[in-house]
């Protein structure tokens, strides 16, 4: 008997209840996910987030108290495996880049259609980065200026920096399994190593330090 495929558990931040309830409504329509909980600000973030043991989090950026900022920064410390994107008005807002180099999966606009919403947490789910091109430039720029006192070798294949490189375009795992003609288990057993070889737990983190150490050159 074939077993049942497991709900994606989803875990909302957002300060407007009424976005809370329409984010809850939105995905509770869908069948493939789970909405274990919301919460107007990260000021527990850490209890609520292991309480709830979400795979993915929706974060609100500005809320009161602790805000999004630093919720995804506690997120990323203690849960690395935890898919967060954040919610935003502006998507030329500076708080998205610092969100991101704080370890954000990526992000979405708040007027954002709910078939781009849904859109946004499969393609986080699969190992991509949902961001427009104007913030993905401005994540580039930033690593393109940071200096390097000492080159690591990692001891990288060449396989596995091809990856790596498709991983800093912002292609998904499915899209690379394309790309490179191999299995999408054969890409996830990549770069379960190429995490292991940079000391890395996610994609941002393993992009970040592609760019600002110069593994890959764009």
């Amino acid at each position: 008997m074939k077993l049942a495929q497991m709900p994606v558990k989803v875990l909302i931040y957002d300060d407007n209840a009424d976005r809370r309830e329409s984010l809850s409504m939105l995905l509770q329509s869908y069948s493939q996910y789970q909405v274990c909980n919301s919460y107007a600000d990260c000021s527990n973030v850490v209890q609520e987030v292991a309480a709830n043991k979400p795979d993915v989090v929706l974060m609100d950026i500005q809320m009161p108290n602790v805000d999004g900022l630093q919720g995804v920064k506690l997120i990323r410390e203690n849960f690395p495996d935890i898919k967060v994107i954040m919610q935003t008005v502006f998507d030329d807002d500076e708080k998205i880049f610092e969100a991101i180099l704080n370890g954000a999966s990526g992000y979405i606009l708040k007027r954002t259609s709910s078939e781009k919403v849904i859109e946004a947490i499969n393609d986080a789910l699969e190992g991509g980065s949902p961001m427009t091109p104007s913030i993905a430039a401005k994540v580039l720029a930033h690593f393109r200026q940071q200096t390097q006192s000492a080159i690591v070798d990692y001891q990288l294949t060449d396989k596995e920096k091809v990856i790596l490189n498709h991983l800093v375009s912002g292609l998904s795992y499915k899209m690379i399994a394309d790309k490179c003609a191999i299995s999408y288990h054969t890409v996830n057993s990549h770069i379960k190593k190429i995490y292991e070889k940079l000391h890395v737990h996610s994609v941002s983190e393993a992009v970040s330090k592609a760019l600002n150490e110069k593994i890959v050159v764009r």
